[in-house]
């Protein structure tokens, strides 16, 4: 599908189009980390898929492919917390931008209807069927692909929730070892920089 909208992100190179973040490259894959504006920290879930792919952009662009990063908190503290972590991959704002709302990864139902993972629901489907709140509101996991074609930027495929999971590289190698993820609960994991010192089981 032709994207129309003129979007716009914050960049560390100044202000960009969604055809700039391509780069030079005629394809680009998109991951929406959750970083809401409000937040001091990106969420934890996203730092551990993101430790799984950091190191494959060289990769991604040697195959003509460019891979951005994309949340709604402002520059300075995804700049921040890239730091922090230790990454090194192209992080760009939709801080003023109806990006991440057009594509679905931040929601409000109390603006009407919404969509998450291609399911479709108002407030009185939410209310009546008892869904989680925190599943139909606020950022929401997500991943996006774009084509260009000279000016021409084209969306080609988005995936949500368990529909990414196997981006998750952690996940797909903790599955192949003999206690597999070893949930304790639902913390089982940490930012890398906040587990314990000395390592030898969940904490």
């Amino acid at each position: 599908m032709r994207v129309e909208k003129d979007y716009r992100f914050t960049t560390e190179d100044g202000d960009a189009s969604l055809r700039d973040l391509f780069g030079g490259h005629s394809q680009m894959l998109i991951y929406r980390f959750m970083f809401d504006p409000d937040w001091n920290e990106g969420c934890p879930s996203c730092s551990a898929v993101t430790d799984g792919f950091a190191g494959s952009v060289p990769h991604f662009e040697h195959h003509d492919v460019a891979f951005v990063v994309v949340s709604r908190a402002p520059l300075d503290k995804l700049v921040a917390y890239k730091r922090r972590m230790g990454w090194n991959f192209r992080w760009v704002s939709s801080f003023d931008s109806s990006f991440n709302y057009d594509f679905h990864v931040t929601i409000d139902p109390a603006a009407g209807p919404v969509e998450y993972n291609y399911n479709y629901k108002d407030q009185a489907q939410l209310e009546a069927e008892n869904v989680a709140w925190r599943d139909w509101s606020g950022e929401q996991p997500g991943m996006s692909v774009f084509g260009r074609d000279g000016d021409d930027v084209f969306h080609t495929y988005s995936a949500y929730s368990r529909g990414f999971d196997g981006l998750w590289t952690m996940w797909q190698w903790l599955d192949r070892a003999p206690l597999g993820r070893n949930e304790g609960d639902v913390s089982w994991f940490h930012r890398h920089d906040e587990y314990p010192a000395t390592a030898g089981g969940p904490s």
